[in-house]
């Protein structure tokens, strides 16, 4: 569990490592755009071969748990998006980066209590595609937020992701009746819900029409990767 939880923790400190790079580097948006598409294609690369492979696309108990994600998700993204009007900026940003990191942390943490290894294309997937969104957020934060606050920020995100990894494989290997493969569903739901309504849009907006070839690159180089777990 605690190994789940660091890696978790790791792919969530990607987060940290696109602050810095906004901090200390001058960016340009069309860049943010296509790491960010890049990082995209590979989570749809991972979710699709690594969360609901072959063996599971006519189990209706699947699908089921991949709708409720999907639907979970949609509706909290909802509830950070009135909040981001009315309150907060930058509460708001954190809340948003915490609801993408906690089902996918989730997953890591699965992957390795059901095949005893983290999976490793959804852990490179994971990793890429938060570097860009720590990038873009601290971009918009850094006039208004101290670098202390927001580093503090998003390592308090990057703990709570651990966390999440921990909690899944306790579900996967421990709790009674937990079928980790419909956690898995559950997750991949929110997170290509995720993908659909933020980070995909975010791409295209800050690159334009290139990033679709980013997320197509994104897509074949997770799915080899998947090959190698």
């Amino acid at each position: 569990m605690l190994s789940a939880g660091g890696w978790a923790f790791v792919a969530a400190s990607s987060l940290i490592l696109g602050a810095f790079v906004a901090q200390t580097f001058t960016v340009s948006p069309r860049f943010v755009g296509e790491a960010m598409a890049f990082g995209a294609g590979a989570l749809i690369g991972a979710l699709a071969y690594e969360l609901i492979p072959n063996e599971n696309i006519s189990d209706v108990e699947i699908w089921v748990s991949f709708g409720l994600g999907a639907i979970v998700f949609y509706a909290l993204d909802g509830f950070i998006e009135a909040r981001n009007r009315t309150g907060s900026p930058g509460t708001a940003i954190a809340l948003g980066a915490l609801l993408d990191g906690i089902p996918e942390s989730i997953v890591l943490g699965i992957s390795l209590a059901l095949g005893g290894s983290v999976s490793v294309g959804f852990l490179v997937a994971v990793l890429v595609s938060n570097v860009p969104e720590g990038l873009s957020a601290t971009s918009e934060m850094r006039s208004t937020s101290s670098s202390s606050r927001l580093y503090r920020m998003w390592l308090a995100i990057a703990v709570v992701s651990g966390i999440a990894g921990a909690l899944g494989y306790a579900a996967a290997r421990w709790m009674p009746g937990v079928d980790g493969r419909d956690i898995q569903a559950f997750a991949a739901g929110a997170v290509l819900t995720m993908l659909a309504s933020s980070m995909i849009p975010e791409a295209y907006e800050e690159g334009g029409r290139r990033v679709s070839l980013f997320t197509a690159l994104g897509f074949a180089i997770a799915a080899v990767l998947t090959t190698l777990d």
